[in-house]
């Protein structure tokens, strides 16, 4: 389970007042927290109320690589923004997010490939998000068509099958959980799958127990990444048992631990 650290995102209050006033302090503190508690990528996003978000995500990636060494995953609907984040990347990068709309598909892929990206796509189109699990392995396999056309390797494409809030899409998330399934039907090698895992809690109580049982169930219908809060301790046991209960990894006593030290 690839986890991709959420926090240093511009619709958070801290990380919207930094960015505005050019303080890399509480991206960095992010990105070390995140980075220590076992997460493999950072996911940066500018936010939405950001008036040039060219130089802004630039901006955050160069202080986010200051602290951590870790590949992020740049967040945005400006594939500008984007472009202008990889062009300072480090390492390879990720890119979220490509819906199954061809011109930006068409976008996207060419950006992956040149900069050697991974690309989060999205099981979405012009019409929105579909209800049921057959339309969105319809939309995946577009984003598989178009993936390969370009010439990248499956592999480096995640699709993301888009949960809803429980509390407003409640029957969403059997058909997610089918997808997730289906996914890796597509396609030899097949494309791996994703989750923006808040989601799920969205304007709902318990958040955290739901997340993290969500999490679980979707691990056991081939779920190999999620872009979730990294700092929740439960939530990381959670996964780190779901590993040992699905035969990922070798159980240890300190299973745990070790699940979180892998990525360092």
């Amino acid at each position: 389970m690839i986890l991709i650290g959420e926090r240093i995102n511009g619709m958070f209050s801290d990380i919207a007042r930094a960015i505005s006033e050019k303080d890399p302090r509480p991206i960095q503190e992010w990105a070390k927290k995140q980075e220590a508690m076992g997460a493999a990528y950072l996911d940066l996003n500018v936010g939405p109320s950001v008036a040039d978000r060219v130089s802004a995500m630039r901006w955050l990636v160069e202080v986010t690589q200051e602290a951590s060494s870790l590949p992020l995953c740049l967040d945005s609907t400006d594939y500008d923004a984007i472009e202008a984040g990889l062009e300072v990347c480090k390492r390879p990068a990720m890119i979220n997010s490509v819906p199954a709309i061809q011109e930006k598909m068409d976008r996207v892929f060419a950006m992956a490939l040149k900069y050697d990206a991974e690309v989060i796509g999205l099981a979405m189109n012009e019409e929105g998000i579909p209800k049921d699990s057959e339309s969105r392995i319809a939309l995946a396999m577009e984003l598989v068509a178009n993936c390969d056309a370009h010439g990248i390797p499956l592999e480096r494409l995640y699709i993301d099958p888009l949960v809803l809030p429980c509390n407003v899409g409640q029957d969403h998330g059997p058909e997610v959980f089918e997808t997730l399934r289906q996914v890796k039907l597509l396609s030899n090698p097949p494309p791996r799958t994703t989750l923006g895992l808040s989601n799920i809690s969205q304007g709902a109580k318990n958040r955290k127990l739901i997340n993290r049982t969500f999490a679980v169930m979707a691990m056991a219908c081939g779920l190999d990444s999620a872009i979730a809060n990294v700092c929740d301790q439960e939530l990381l046991e959670a996964v780190a048992t779901a590993r040992i209960l699905l035969n990922m990894d070798i159980y240890c006593d300190s299973y745990v631990d070790v699940f979180k030290s892998q990525n360092k």
